[in-house]
Formats: structure tokens, C-alpha cells, sequence
């Protein structure tokens, strides 16, 4: 006995010499680690409970994967796309770490979803933890948010019109559904504007609300404690408890060292695809959402006109509000799902209805011979896109095509009409193209005066499906119009 106080006070000393202990004399470390490692466990470690320590790893991947694609990334319309295409062709592992960032939005997802499954088939809300149930659903929402937000960001085909689908449905909500939509894209159009917005709300907003309650979550857990396994009294335990070290640490390391190594892979061998810049006057384009966005795409085809108040604000409403009340609902000690077959069957409900309409809609694009034509015709432009090296954005050309002192009367001429008549609005200032127009610069080298006269008076049909209008003007100024296009080098 007198050995194992020695022992134990020699062991302590040690601790308080040298760096771990200057720095817990200054931080308290050692009694955080006790604090958070001691943790009473009801009936023990199991598997059932690995989800939260995944959410946290998962997080914390995304903050940094976020941080160093910060670095390279531009949120305008014009600079957006080619910075995503520089970090994934040029940045050395730059696809591989946009990848990580894509993939961890959909682990996330998965995961959280999973840790509020076991917390709802567990019954684990119950016991007076009904604030601790509303913090993981608004969670849940966040990171919903989170990978919405994120999506827009890279500027491609995909990504705008998957959003642009997105802010419309926001406008159906009656009464507000147009000024929320205004505000999100930061007026009736999607841009640069849009672009900010989602930017601040994806990289300030939304990440400090999520450290907020990701620490608030923490708290309540360990203020009402792990609530155990499903036939344990909820509000007073009374199996025996195991300590969180070192068995549900083990556990739940096992799970993020699969979640390391499965994240690794997929990006290795499938890494994230990065379509062609976002094209807004494309009619042809068919958008489709990320996968858990699915079922929410299709359940939204349902309801037209006067009817898709229901299906846009009424069901979800209802259906958020009855799963944010559950606790204040259900305030039966019950757990066992056997038990609760009302519980369990409104589950299995919800669960199979989001499963079948995703599938639903995955279905109908298969069997529909004109959306599966173009759903591949799409499939192939981005993987051709991917396949093409890097190029960069022709700075130098653009500033000398925008500042350029015309020396010839009739292009400086030419230069006025073509910004009076808006060209610039699609074509971009020196004609250096948009995402909305090619660039025609350097146009000189592939059609004479007369044929860029024909052009412009009757645009081809691929012009015309791009919002080219037939330019009407006096044969001068036409003349004008032509000599300033063919200036542009």
C-alpha cells in the first residue's frame, strides 16, 4: 500500500515537471483531460454511440480543408470558376483537397443524420434533454445549410443552375417568398452579389453558428449525461456506468480511422468533377442537386400553382415543428423500439419516403429519353472540361482590351456604340467574354468585315439561344461597330 502511494505521487510529480506540467499550471489541461475522459458511460462502451466523435472529426476536417481553399478562392462571378479550376489542375493535391472538402459535406450529412437516428431509435431525447434534442436538429439544419451555401462557390453549370432551382423554390413561400429570395441572391439575378452572399454565409456565417452550438451540444450533453442503452431509465440510471477511457475512445477512433481512410480513397480514385464556368444563358441545361437534395427536388415537382404553398411551407413546416417537439411530445420513460411502435413507424415512414423519392427521381431521368440525353450530353462536357489543362484568365489581354486609346476614329466610335448598346453586358468590357458570352477578342483572325456584318444582322440559332439579338443599325455605325471588334488583340 505504501508502495502504490509512492508510485502515484512519483507519477505526479512528474507531471507537474517539465512542459505538460508548466503548461498545466498556467491552463488546467490535466483536469480537462480528466474531466473529458472520465466520463460515466451507463452499461458501458458500445459501437451505438460513435457517431458524435465522427461529426467532431468530420467538422474540424472541413474547417481546415475550408481554410486552405480560402486561400486561392475569389467570390465574384468572373474570378470564382477560374479560381476552382486553378486549385484543382494547377495547385499541387489541390484536386485531392477540394475533393476531401466535396466528400466531407456528404459524410456529414450521412453521419449526423445517423447519430439523430440512433438518438431518436434510442429514445436518447428523453430524460430532460429537450434542449439537448432542439441543439442536434438545428444542427442538423446547419450543416443542410452549410452544403447549400457551399455548393454555388465553384460557378459551374452545375452549380448555378442546381441553386438557381433552389432560390426559386424559396420564392413560392407566399408573402415573403420574393424579398428572401432577393436577399439571398442579392437581387432578381444570380452574380457577383449571389456569390458574396453565399460565400460570407458559408465561410463567417453559418461556421460561427455551427462552434456555437457544437459547444452548447457538448455542454448539455455532459450536464445530462449519456442516457445509455434502450432499457435504461432515462431520467435514473442504474446500470453500471464505464468510464469513456479507453474503450469508447478506441471506438470512436475506430470510426474516424475508417473515415480517414475511406475519404482518402474516394478522393484519390474519384476525385470531385469541375464543370465548365456557369453559363447563365444556356436554355438546354437540366439541373440536378447534390444527392440529399434529391428527394426534396422531387417532392417539389408534385405541387404547382396555387397548390405548392402546401408542398413547399405547410408539410415541411409541420414535419420540422413535430420532430423539434418530440421530446415535449413523447415524456414516457419507454425507450425499447419494440415498444414504440407509433415512434418507430413514423420513422420508417420518413426514412422510406425520402429513399423512394429520391430514387423516384433518379428513375424518371433514366426513363425519359430527352432528360437522359442531355443528363449525359452534360456528363460528358465535364468530363471533358476536367480532362483540359488549366487556363488562366487573359489579365494582360483583358486590361489592354479595356484601357486600350483607340487611335482610329472609326473603332473609337465603334467603342462607343458597342457600350451603348450594352455588348459589354454579356461580351464583357474590351470584349474579353463572360460567362454569359464568348470573348471576341482576336475575332479578326477568323471572319472578314463582311462576314461579321451578316453575323451581327442575323445571329445563328446557337446565337439567338444565348440572348443575341440581331443588331439594327445605320450602315455607318455598323462600320463602326466592326472596325472597334476587330481592333480588339
Amino acid at each position: 500500500m505504501h508502495s502504490t502511494h509512492t508510485s502515484e505521487s512519483n507519477s505526479s510529480s512528474r507531471r507537474e515537471s517539465g512542459l505538460w506540467g508548466w503548461l498545466n499550471r498556467r491552463t488546467g489541461l490535466d483536469n480537462l483531460l480528466r474531466s473529458a475522459l472520465d466520463e460515466p458511460i451507463p452499461g458501458g462502451a458500445r459501437l451505438a454511440y460513435i457517431f458524435g466523435s465522427g461529426l467532431l472529426f468530420i467538422f474540424i476536417s472541413q474547417v481546415i480543408t475550408g481554410v486552405f481553399l480560402a486561400l486561392y478562392y475569389i467570390p465574384s462571378a468572373d474570378h470564382a470558376h477560374t479560381t476552382v479550376a486553378y486549385i484543382t489542375k494547377a495547385v499541387t493535391a489541390g484536386s485531392f483537397l477540394r475533393s476531401l472538402h466535396a466528400y466531407g459535406a456528404s459524410a456529414m450529412v450521412v453521419v449526423l443524420f445517423l447519430h439523430l437516428s440512433q438518438t431518436y431509435i434510442y429514445g436518447s431525447y428523453k430524460g430532460r434533454r429537450e434542449i439537448l434534442w432542439l441543439s442536434g436538429c438545428v444542427l442538423f439544419g446547419l450543416v443542410l445549410a452549410m452544403a447549400f451555401t457551399g455548393y454555388l462557390l465553384p460557378w459551374d453549370q452545375r452549380a448555378y443552375f442546381a441553386t438557381a432551382v433552389g432560390t426559386n423554390a424559396v420564392s413560392e413561400i407566399p408573402w415573403i417568398g420574393e424579398s428572401i429570395k432577393r436577399l439571398m441572391r442579392g437581387g432578381t439575378e444570380m452574380g457577383t452579389l449571389t456569390i458574396s452572399r453565399f460565400f460570407v454565409a458559408h465561410v463567417f456565417f453559418i461556421p460561427a453558428c455551427i462552434f456555437a452550438l457544437v459547444a452548447s451540444h457538448i455542454f448539455l450533453f455532459r450536464k445530462a449525461g449519456a442516457a445509455g442503452p434502450v432499457n435504461e431509465d432515462p431520467y435514473h440510471p442504474k446500470q453500471k456506468a464505464e468510464l469513456f477511457y479507453p474503450r469508447q475512445v478506441l471506438m470512436d477512433l475506430s470510426l474516424t480511422a475508417l473515415l480517414i481512410v475511406g475519404l482518402g480513397l474516394l478522393c484519390f480514385f474519384v476525385p470531385m468533377q469541375l464543370g465548365p464556368a456557369a453559363n447563365p444563358a444556356d436554355a438546354q441545361y437540366i439541373p440536378r442537386p447534390e444527392w440529399y437534395y434529391l428527394p426534396i427536388f422531387q417532392w417539389l415537382k408534385y405541387w404547382h400553382g396555387s397548390a405548392a404553398i402546401i408542398g413547399v411551407l405547410v408539410v415541411p413546416t409541420l414535419l420540422a415543428l413535430a420532430v423539434l417537439a418530440l421530446p415535449f411530445l413523447d415524456r414516457t420513460i419507454e425507450r425499447r423500439p419494440w415498444k414504440r411502435p407509433a415512434a418507430m413507424g413514423a420513422y420508417a415512414f420518413v426514412v422510406f419516403s425520402l429513399i423512394g423519392l429520391g430514387l423516384r427521381s433518379q428513375y424518371l431521368d433514366r426513363h425519359d429519353p430527352g432528360v437522359a440525353q442531355q443528363l449525359a450530353k452534360q456528363s460528358t462536357e465535364e468530363n471533358e472540361y476536367a480532362r483540359k489543362p488549366f487556363e488562366p484568365e487573359l489579365s494582360s489581354a483583358s486590361l489592354a482590351a479595356a484601357n486600350v486609346t483607340l487611335a482610329d476614329p472609326l473603332a473609337a466610335k465603334g467603342k462607343t456604340i458597342f457600350e451603348g448598346q450594352s455588348c459589354n453586358a454579356c461580351h464583357g468590357d474590351g470584349g474579353v467574354g463572360t460567362a454569359a458570352a464568348p470573348p471576341l477578342v482576336g475575332i479578326k483572325a477568323k471572319l472578314s468585315p463582311d462576314q461579321l456584318a451578316e453575323l451581327f444582322k442575323h445571329p445563328t440559332a446557337k446565337m439567338n439561344a444565348g440572348g443575341m439579338p440581331p443588331v439594327d443599325l445605320p450602315p455607318d455605325d455598323l462600320k463602326a461597330l466592326i472596325a472597334y471588334v476587330e481592333s480588339l488583340k
